[in-house]
This record gives C-alpha cells, structure tokens and sequence, in this order.
C-alpha cells in the first residue's frame, strides 16, 4: 500500500510504501475511493492535538470498498462501501458510553490521530464505526459527510430548532449544513474572512439569506449561531448576534483562546455550548436527511501524492467547500 504519513509534528507528510494492513478481530479492511480533509487534520499536523500517534496517516472522512475482514465481521461485508469517521473505537463500558454518549468516551479512538486514517490505498478499521454507503454514489461526494456532515449535523442540533442560525466560518461544514437549513426552511447568515467575497457569493448561491464579514452585525438577531472556524475571538461576535435566550455552538475540535469579555455579552440567557467528536446515531440520522435534503458537496480533488498541496490550500483557504483525496 501507498500512504502519505506524518513523520514529525509539523513537517510535511512524506509518501512511503507498507506492506497492506491485515484486519483483526472486528475490523475489515477497505480500499480508500476517497478521503476528504477536514481542518482537523491541519490541527494534528502542526500539533494544535497534543501525542498523535506517530509515524500516522492522517484523513477520517474515508470512503472505500472493504476487501477484507476481520474474524468476528460477516463475510458479506465485502465487496460494499462503507465510510470511516473521526470516531473510530469507543470502548462500550465508561459511563458516558452506557448513558449513550460515545463521543464522550474515555478511552476512545480517532481515525487518522490515534489510528491511522486514510491518506492511503488502504486503511483499517473498526467494522462497528464503518458506516454501509450507496453503492451508487460518487465517493468523492460522499467523503466530506464523514466529518464535515456529521460535525454539521450534530452542531445544528445543539442549536436547537430556531429560524434564523448563523454560521461562522463558511467552509465544508458551514455549506453542507446550510444546504441542510435551507431545506428546513430556516433563514441562513453567513459570516466569512473579511473580503472573501467568493465565499460570500457561494454562500448566496446554496441559499443564505445574508452573507458578510464575521465582525459584521447581521440585519436581524440571531435564534442561534454556530462557529466553525477556529477563531475564539469570534465567540463574543457571536454572542452579539444572537438574541436574549439564544445559543452560541463551538463546532471545532480546537480553537484559539476566548478573549476576555463582558458578561453582559452572556447575560440574557444566552448559552455557549461546544460540540465534541460525533456518535453513529449521528451518522443513522443524518445520511437518511442528507439525501432528502438532496446535499450537493462542492469538492475539489488532488491525488495522493499532493496531499501537502491540499493541507496547503485548506489552510489558506484557496477553495470553497471541501478537497479531496483521491488515491
């Protein structure tokens, strides 16, 4: 197999050659179709995630084509699609596991941190978190709800069922779950860089009822808003823009540190929340919707070998939607 590995924090991946992982006990192997990037990955590469598993292949939005399986793992799972997400293992037996909340594990693991992802032809994992895919459909479309989607989906509904939602940061997860919002019949603000005006007109175009800078104040109060960029200076932004009783969502693994505020920005029972990795109820509830809602995901692709070409341009926001790894 072929994989783009992280060597060192903060270098760039190095391509090497391994022998093909072989599937234990409850885990199937697949060949990756396609792997999108999520800004995650940026934060284990420049060590934003402290003790990745090192060297590691980095990629948890994962579609392939299992070829092969572990014992404990029906035989006839081979040969389907399946998707890996950032939640690779839980171990069943904490409390937050009991009480239904996996992604809040105490022994977890994570695809492409703690495991190797899939920044390869091939990758590993856990035949519990492997969701069965549409055979059907274009597995470049299908890799950014992995993350993007699902992170999205869990953010909207710790926003709670208000009209009007804000979203910071309009990348790949703000334009799949806009997209989710406006099949709802919801009023979507969108917040970009200041000048992006492409992301702004893209946000127009999936059907945002406004789009504007992020220190820009949005025409009406906000029921709730949801930060997907890692900016923690956008958390008081935020605050302003949301009505008394309203709620502010941190969708972000890692953010840069909350500036010092006043509490009236608070006050008015407003609520600042965050969301945490994601669950497979998660994902049973959101693929269903995401085809009803008829999701299109906006990719770019780059094969294998220009994964650091790819890293390079999420970072400095060269594209609008997702990128793509097609090995």
């Amino acid at each position: 197999m072929k994989a783009m590995t992280l060597q060192a924090i903060g270098k760039p991946l190095v391509l090497v050659e391994r022998p093909d992982p072989l599937p234990g006990r409850g885990e199937l192997r697949l060949k990756v179709e396609a792997c999108a990037i999520c800004r995650t990955d940026l934060h284990v590469i420049d060590g934003d995630l402290a003790n990745p598993k090192l060297p590691l292949v980095p990629g948890h939005e994962i579609v392939g084509i299992v070829d092969a399986v572990g014992d404990g793992v029906a035989a006839t799972r081979i040969g389907s699609r399946v998707g890996v997400p950032w939640l690779g293992h839980s171990c069943g037996t904490c409390p937050y596991c009991r009480s239904k909340a996996e992604n809040l594990c105490d022994r977890p693991e994570f695809t492409g941190y703690t495991r190797d992802g899939g920044f390869a032809t091939d990758v590993v994992a856990d035949a519990s978190y492997a969701f069965d895919l549409d055979p059907e459909d274009d597995p470049v479309s299908l890799a950014p709800l992995l993350c993007a989607g699902l992170i999205g989906w869990r953010c909207l509904k710790k926003a709670g069922h208000g009209r009007r939602i804000g979203l910071y940061g309009f990348g790949a997860a703000a334009h799949i779950i806009a997209q989710v919002c406006v099949w709802q019949g919801r009023e979507v603000y969108a917040f970009t860089r200041r000048g992006d005006d492409e992301a702004q007109r893209f946000a127009i175009s999936l059907g945002a009822a406004w789009a504007g800078s992020s220190d820009d104040r949005p025409p009406v109060l906000l029921d709730a808003a949801i930060i997907f960029a890692p900016v923690g200076g956008l958390v008081p932004a935020a605050l302003k823009a949301v009505r008394k009783g309203g709620r502010v969502v941190c969708g972000g693994i890692h953010m840069s540190d909350i500036p010092a505020m006043p509490y009236t920005l608070l006050w008015g029972e407003r609520e600042l929340v965050s969301v945490a990795n994601l669950t497979r109820e998660d994902a049973t509830q959101f693929f269903p919707i995401a085809r009803e809602a008829t999701v299109r995901t906006y990719t770019v692709t780059y094969p294998l070998e220009r994964a650091n070409e790819a890293l390079a341009d999420l970072r400095a926001g060269r594209f609008s939607g997702a990128a793509v790894i097609v090995p």
